[in-house]
C-alpha cells in the first residue's frame, strides 16, 4: 500500500476551531493511519516536510450540477450522453484543483460518471449523485416551454430531472434512482430560475408525493434533498420529512425554527445568483430566465443571518453551471461577510460530512479518515481569502493520491 508521511504540519482542528502545531501525519492506503504529537517514527515511500504549513480536510460542495449548461437548459435533452460526460470532465477537474474533494450533484450526473471517478479514470472529486431530480409536470425539472408538449422520456437522454406525477409515480421514480445507485433523492418542491413555466413562488408536489419519496429514501438508509426558495416550499418539504433544503433564500424565523426542530439542514447557494446576475447574459443565459434572478439575489445574505441566529446548520453549496464554475470558491467570501470563518469552513467540511452521512470518512484530519487533505500557507481562520484562490493550495490529496504538488521547499 502506498504510504506518505507529512511532517511538521499545523493541523486545522475543525471541531476546536484552531491550528494544532507541529504534528506528523502518516497516510497509508488512502487513509490517515497515524497522527504524531509531534513526530512519527515510521518509514514511508514519500516524506513531505510541510514546514508548519496548514493541513486541513478537503472541501465539500453540497450542490453542484456538473452536466448542466447555462445557455441550453432545454437543449441538454438533445445532447449525446457521451458528449455530456466529456464536457463534464474539465469541470470536475477544476473543482478538484480548487480543493473540493467531495461534491454532491443535485441533478443530472449519474452512476456512470460517478463510477469513472471511483475508478480514477478522470481527475475529479468523488461524486455523490442524485441521478435525475424528480419534478412534477410544470415543475422546476420540467424544461418545456408553454408551447411545447412532447419530450423524450428515455432515461439515458441527458437532463436535469424527470417528470413524475402522483404518489405511486414518485415512489417508483425514487426507487429507480436508488436502484441506479443514487446517494440521495432530489425533489423539486418549488419554482425556480432555470425553468420556464414556474415562478419562484410556486409550491410543487403534494405532501403525500413528497412523503412517498422520503419513505423510499429512508428505507434505503439515505435522505431527500429538496429545491425550495420560499417559506411555503421549505415548510412543505420539512413537514414531510425532507432533510436537506437547497437554496432557501426567503427563510424567516418561523421556518428556521421548524427546520431546527426537525433537524433539517440548509444549503444556501449564494454564489450562483451573484455570478448569474453579473455574467449570465454574457455567457448565453436566456433573458427570460436571467430576469428571475433579481428576486432571490438581494435576500441571500439575510438568509444566513436568520439561519445562524436560529441554530440551523448550514452546509456549503454553490449551484454554479457552465463557465461560472470558476467562481466556486466565491461562496467563502459571501458567507464570510456574515458568518464566523470557522462556521464557513465547517460548512464545507464537517457539517457537509454529517449531511452526507460520511462523518467517519471525510471532513476532519483524524486517524481512520480518508486522506482528503489540503496544504496551504497561512491560517484560513484568520483569512478566508486563502480558500478563494486555488493557486494558494500547495498540495491537494484525495484518498491518499496527490493531484497537485506545488510545495515550495
Amino acid at each position: 500500500m502506498t504510504s506518505i508521511l507529512l511532517e511538521n504540519a499545523s493541523i486545522l482542528d475543525i471541531d476546536r476551531g484552531e491550528l494544532l502545531d507541529a504534528r506528523d501525519v502518516l497516510v497509508v492506503g488512502g487513509r490517515i493511519a497515524e497522527i504524531g504529537q509531534p513526530r512519527i517514527e515510521a518509514s514511508a515511500e514519500r516524506v513531505i516536510d510541510l514546514k508548519g504549513r496548514t493541513l486541513m480536510p478537503g472541501l465539500c460542495d453540497a450542490h453542484v450540477h456538473v452536466i448542466v449548461p447555462i445557455n441550453s437548459f432545454a437543449q441538454l435533452t438533445k445532447w449525446s450522453p457521451y458528449y455530456t460526460a466529456i464536457r463534464a470532465m474539465p469541470i470536475l477537474e477544476g473543482m478538484l484543483m480548487r480543493g473540493f474533494t467531495t461534491v454532491r450533484d443535485a441533478g443530472g450526473a449519474d452512476f456512470g460518471l460517478a463510477r469513472a471517478v471511483e475508478e480514477d479514470l478522470i481527475p475529479s472529486p468523488r461524486i455523490l449523485f442524485s441521478g435525475k431530480a424528480l419534478s412534477q409536470t410544470g415543475g422546476h425539472g420540467d424544461m418545456r416551454g408553454a408551447g411545447e408538449n412532447d419530450f423524450d422520456r428515455h432515461y439515458y437522454v441527458p437532463s436535469l430531472g424527470r417528470v413524475v406525477d402522483g404518489v405511486e409515480a414518485v415512489r417508483l421514480a425514487a426507487r429507480d434512482e436508488l436502484r441506479r445507485g443514487a446517494h440521495q433523492v432530489k425533489l423539486m418542491v418549488g419554482g425556480g430560475i432555470a425553468s420556464y413555466t414556474d415562478p419562484v413562488t410556486f409550491v410543487q408536489f403534494s405532501h403525500d408525493e413528497i412523503r412517498a419519496a422520503v419513505e423510499e429514501a429512508e428505507n434505503a438508509e439515505t435522505y431527500v434533498m429538496a429545491h425550495a426558495y420560499t417559506c411555503r416550499s421549505i415548510q412543505h418539504a420539512v413537514k414531510a420529512g425532507v432533510r436537506s433544503i437547497e437554496h432557501g433564500n426567503f427563510l424567516d424565523d418561523e421556518t428556521a425554527i421548524l427546520m431546527r426542530e426537525r433537524q433539517a439542514i440548509l444549503v444556501p447557494t449564494l454564489a450562483a445568483y451573484t455570478t448569474m446576475w453579473e455574467e449570465g447574459l454574457d455567457v448565453g443565459m436566456p433573458a427570460e430566465l436571467h430576469a428571475k434572478i433579481k428576486t432571490v439575489l438581494d435576500v441571500g445574505p439575510v438568509e444566513l443571518e436568520v439561519a445562524q441566529r436560529n441554530g440551523v446548520k448550514m452546509v456549503y453549496g454553490t449551484d454554479l453551471i457552465g463557465p461560472l464554475h470558476r467562481h466556486q470558491s466565491l461562496e467563502f467570501r459571501i458567507r464570510g461577510e456574515v458568518l464566523p470563518a470557522i462556521e464557513v469552513i465547517r460548512s464545507a467540511t464537517s457539517y457537509a460530512a454529517e449531511l452526507f452521512n460520511m462523518e467517519d470518512e471525510i471532513g476532519r484530519v483524524e486517524v481512520g479518515m480518508r486522506a482528503d487533505l489540503l496544504v496551504l500557507e497561512g491560517n484560513p481562520l484568520d483569512d478566508l481569502n486563502l480558500l478563494q484562490d486555488a493557486k494558494l493550495l500547495q498540495l491537494i490529496m484525495k484518498d491518499g493520491k496527490v493531484y497537485r504538488d506545488a510545495m515550495k521547499v
